[in-house]
């Protein structure tokens, strides 16, 4: 071989070539990943936030935040509910049958004493039309002492209204009908809406606050009508309005479970007077429907498991207004802006991390959202609890997902192409460590390096066809690889018709020097057998010149992060080359640091020392003989 081909010469590229490039440039197969950086992702998070604005995670969140925000909490006994329940219908019948006189002599009971009589009196029981006018009028007559509220109730549909433009407008929400206590009850109390509506989902979260009517008329809810009529008998102001939503809802936080108002007082036992009247003084009392007959219950964000009566609604509502305890439910788009950058975080921080890493921060992401919602709650603020971190958990699967298949396709590349240069033990190894121990840049070794060269390639191939040239090259190339890797070296790269090699990297090997000795006598006694066939078949035969040094080098993957090579360089690897330039055919030329290495475990003959290029000195050369025979 000419010297001039093997450090002109194009070689192979080495196995672990690019390896460190793989974090950089990502898997542009698969739709996560790719060199366009965030991109997809960002498209995935958009389209999350977008699904989310437009409700398609409700029936999810909704359930999360009930769970989340309403708890109870300790009330303070200013609100009784009395209840119209299954121990008075049995008294007195069914409700249908009751005449007005009954809530008349209740309501004359609880007022009797001007001193100890209740602040306030809420009859959650609508009273519309006239009937009597003797019973009539004695209800009215005891619901004017000024303390009572009664309750009115709207029916709701759908209007369709042509206007001018020729445009048609709906209203989902427009009143249709409207019954209010009958004129002589009516002039006598406070009036406030009974109202109960569901969300899509069928719980009960939020309460109408006002009720407008057609001809222009607001009214209060029962609620606010209560409250506002407590505080002005306390002297107090009406209390601050709640934040409501575009279509005047506002989000009730609840005090109390099912129950909790409830202090089973019947008003049967207001009419046999077994509860004495001052039990109630200044305080709310709430009379209404509490058995389940009566059709007054709904499942609230309080509990989704046992059914809330109304009048226990409205108990909650009073508590909540009472105490200003207001909650405003943050803006769907900016929830949905904060959830689209919360997504692209995450991803960045998912992004190429092991399975173990994600899980964790996967976990802290999540718990910290929940506890911040909460804590953001708490403050008055009412957020979708769900969307960032079923978000974030999109991300999560679609990471752990984009770093398994980039995983799996680089074992993949790295086994088909990797072991046709080293040692199937040490990819194995090298894949269980992980690739990213092998990115740009380098470590100082202690190694074996190798050089080997066909010596007569040159004369040989000018009497041989180029198809000859090129089937007796890779003949001698296949077995220099394969006595490389079957003494687990380090196949560096071919230059023209030589190979280099080296071992004691990427990972320790304790014997690496005799290692390498190894492979160069198999390499020689391999040749032997090769040039005979070739004698035979063309006539003429080459042998291999082999050098081997060993030393300090550096290792690692030399170049650039678009194209790199794992090679290894320095002044070790330059001697074992000027070894291999002179060492004549089917001879092992080796250094003494070799032989020292090695002692009395191989046969050699010292040369002296010879003059190598690029030493300034003479430098000893011996000769491998072959290994130590063991003793007989």
């Amino acid at each position: 071989m000419e010297k001039s081909g093997r450090e002109e010469g194009a070689g192979v590229r080495t196995w672990l070539k690019n390896v460190g490039k793989t974090r950089e440039t990502g898997t542009a197969a698969w739709l996560f990943a790719g060199r366009g950086g965030f991109l997809p992702w960002a498209a995935v998070a958009a389209l999350f936030a977008l699904a989310a604005f437009g409700g398609l995670l409700y029936s999810m969140d909704g359930p999360l935040c009930d769970a989340l925000y309403q708890k109870r909490r300790t009330v303070d006994g200013r609100i009784a509910v009395v209840g119209i329940d299954e121990r008075a219908l049995e008294a007195l019948g069914p409700f249908q049958n009751w005449d007005r006189e009954l809530m008349a002599r209740i309501l004359e009971y609880l007022n009797a004493s001007p001193d100890a009589r209740p602040a306030v009196i809420g009859l959650d029981v609508l009273y519309s039309g006239e009937t009597d006018p003797v019973k009539d009028g004695r209800l009215a007559e005891a619901a004017g002492a000024g303390n009572v509220v009664t309750a009115a109730a709207a029916g709701f549909g759908r209007t369709v209204e042509f206007l001018e433009d020729g445009t048609v407008e709906a209203d989902e929400q427009a009143v249709l009908s409207y019954e209010e206590p009958y004129p002589a009850l009516k002039a006598g109390t406070a009036q406030g809406h009974i109202n109960a509506m569901y969300d899509r989902d069928g719980i009960l979260r939020r309460a109408l606050l006002e009720l407008e009517l057609p001809d222009g008329r607001r009214i209060p809810s029962f609620a606010l009508a209560v409250a506002s009529l407590y505080l002005e008998r306390e002297g107090e102001q009406p209390p601050e309005r709640p934040p409501t939503d575009s279509r005047g809802f506002w989000y009730l936080d609840f005090a109390g479970q099912p129950g909790d108002y409830y202090e089973y007082i019947s008003v049967a036992d207001l009419l046999d007077k077994s509860v004495p009247a001052e039990y109630f003084a200044d305080r709310i009392v709430l009379i209404g429907p509490y058995a389940a007959g009566l059709q007054d219950q709904y499942i609230t964000s309080a509990n989704h498991a046992q059914p809330m009566y109304g009048v226990e609604i409205q108990a909650n509502a009073v508590q909540a207004l009472l105490e200003e305890n207001y909650k405003q439910e943050a803006p769907g788009l900016a929830q949905a802006a904060v959830l689209f950058a919360a997504m692209l975080f995450a991803a960045h921080l998912f992004r190429s991390r092991g399975l173990r890493s994600c899980i964790a921060l996967w976990a802290l992401l999540c718990g910290g959202c929940l506890w911040a919602a909460k804590a953001a709650y708490d403050g008055g603020l009412v957020l979708h609890a769900l969307w960032t971190p079923l978000g974030i958990t999109v991300m999560f699967a679609g990471a752990v997902g984009d770093n398994y298949l980039r995983n799996a396709l680089e074992k993949r590349r790295v086994t088909s192409t990797f072991k046709r240069y080293v040692a199937p033990e040490i990819v194995d190894e090298i894949l269980k460590q992980g690739a990213g121990r092998l990115e740009l840049g380098g470590r100082l070794c202690e190694i074996a390096v190798l050089f080997v060269d066909i010596r007569g390639f040159t004369s040989m191939s000018e009497v041989l066809t180029p198809p000859q040239v090129v089937e007796v090259l890779n003949r001698y190339l296949s077995l220099t690889a394969s006595c490389i890797m079957e003494n687990g070296g380090t196949l560096d790269k071919f230059i023209g018709d030589a190979a280099m090699a080296f071992w004691g990297a990427p990972l320790p090997d304790e014997d690496f020097v005799m290692n390498a000795v190894r492979a160069a006598l198999d390499m020689r006694e391999g040749a032997a057998g090769l040039g005979r066939e070739l004698e035979a078949q063309f006539g003429r035969s080459v042998s291999f010149g082999i050098g081997i040094h060993t030393g300090p080098a550096v290792v690692g993957n030399i170049g650039a992060s678009s194209r790199m090579d794992y090679t290894a360089i320095g002044d070790t690897v330059n001697t074992a080359s000027r070894l291999e330039a002179n060492a004549p055919g089917g001879a092992i030329y080796i250094s003494r640091a070799v032989a020292d290495a090695l002692g009395d475990r191989i046969q050699a003959a010292s040369l002296g020392e010879i003059r190598l290029k690029g030493k300034a000195d003479g430098f000893e050369v011996l000769r491998l003989l072959g290994l130590a025979q063991p003793p007989e």
